[in-house]
């Protein structure tokens, strides 16, 4: 038996096999587990990516093996969330584990990683094969905390003190609801029930790695399976564009980006509403609008290098996702987060919680908004300063090494009981 303090990894002859499951929902389930695969060392690991293409070309050069999958189409996801339906409908979910199983047997891997690919949590302990998901820690069951309600039909409807009266009082119903699909499928495959709560749906595996820091996302008696991996940092494998030389060194600069799953039809409002301050804009559209006259000070591109626009940045505007949010506050950049689905919400209050951000709701927000929330968050050097703290904080943590800490600790518990069965 190898003694686990010595470094069991490399000891092995053979490399362990990761396969990686990524759902395309949105490209943070994409960018998330890249990150942390590319960073793995291929002397200790072969590792394999399951996904579907259609981020594959912010991705760049992948030093793994690619294995195509399907996603549902991100429009119907988004769709799903603006109404607070179920994302996945059981006869998706069945579509899934029949794929993959294929990849699974196919790759016959060591551990399954997955983010957001729910489907896991049937098709890994169908292949008997230890599971690991990316979540964040805002979603964990051992997470205390308050729901808002979303930007969902009732609220517009009703308005938002009214739905959110409602919605405490549905909150564990409809997530209940929410997990009904799983459940349902898991038990045509004869495996035990996962408990009736969208947060348990979310988060289930042998071991949930919450993309997140405890100061953000704190959780209370977290189970031994679940781990704090810190922010996993990822930005698009896009070239400069030809413009950026000329981006004015003499004027604060604004990295606006509402991703993939934002209110991109926000956007030519927005430009507009900050024509006139005297900042300059930076403006990626994620591909998904058109911006045919954008204002003078604004230089535009459907995506940029996010971690290269944060550090020019002097305040970035984005969806309150937790990958852009993030991104930002590692550099000490204050965020403005105009967000729309719950995800969104919850880590987007964490940040104004915190003290370096501001949430706007994407449904009633306005031109005026935006450019008073703007100016005041230039002006008032708090936000920056409470950025800096948290920057201190996120910089604690590097998730690369974490994951690879948890996978050598994972394979030395295997190691050591195959040689006490052995005996």
């Amino acid at each position: 038996m190898i003694d686990s303090s010595t470094g069991p990894i490399s000891s092995i002859s053979k490399r362990r096999r990761i396969l990686f499951f990524a759902e395309a929902v949105t490209l943070a389930h994409v960018a998330r587990p890249v990150a942390l695969a590319k960073n793995l060392n291929p002397a200790l690991y072969e590792v394999h990516f399951a996904c579907d293409a259609r981020y594959h070309k912010l991705l760049g050069k992948l030093p793994f093996i690619w294995h195509p999958i399907h996603s549902l189409a991100s429009e119907k996801f988004l769709e799903a969330l603006s109404k607070g339906s179920p994302v996945y409908r059981a006869d998706t979910l069945r579509a899934y584990v029949n794929e993959d199983a294929k990849v699974i047997k196919e790759v016959s891997p060591d551990v399954i990683v997955g983010d957001f690919r729910l489907s896991l949590a049937v098709s890994a302990p169908l292949a008997q094969i230890p599971y690991m998901t990316i979540a964040n820690a805002y979603w964990s069951p051992y997470a205390k905390r308050r729901f808002p309600v979303p930007d969902i039909p009732l609220a517009k409807i009703i308005g938002i003190k009214a739905a959110q009266y409602l919605f405490n009082a549905i909150q564990p119903l409809a997530f209940a609801y929410h997990a009904l699909p799983l459940n349902k499928i898991r038990h045509e495959y004869g495996l035990p029930k996962i408990s009736l709560d969208l947060r348990h749906i979310y988060t289930y595996a042998d071991h949930t790695l919450y993309a997140d820091i405890p100061a953000l996302a704190p959780t209370i008696d977290l189970p031994s399976g679940h781990h704090y991996l810190g922010p996993v940092l990822w930005s698009p494998a896009v070239p400069l564009p030809a413009w950026w030389e000329k981006i004015p060194a003499d004027k604060p600069v604004l990295y606006v980006s509402l991703g993939s799953s934002g209110q991109s039809q926000l956007l030519p409002e927005m430009l507009k509403a900050l024509a006139d301050l005297p900042i300059t804009l930076l403006v990626a559209t994620a591909g998904r609008i058109k911006l045919p006259s954008p204002p003078k000070n604004a230089f535009i591109a459907d995506y940029l290098p996010g971690d290269k626009a944060t550090a020019r940045a002097s305040l970035v505007i984005c969806n309150g996702g937790s990958l852009m949010t993030q991104q930002a506050l590692i550099k000490r950049v204050p965020v403005l987060g105009i967000v729309n689905n719950l995800d969104q919400h919850l880590n987007m209050e964490a940040v104004q919680s915190a003290g370096a951000g501001e949430l706007r709701r994407a449904a009633n927000v306005t031109t005026a908004h935006i450019l008073a929330t703007t100016r005041q968050m230039l002006d008032q050097p708090r936000y920056a300063q409470a950025a800096t703290r948290l920057a201190d904080l996120l910089s604690n943590y590097n998730a690369s090494d974490k994951f690879n800490s948890i996978l050598g600790r994972m394979f030395s518990r295997k190691l050591c009981a195959k040689s006490v069965s052995a005996r």
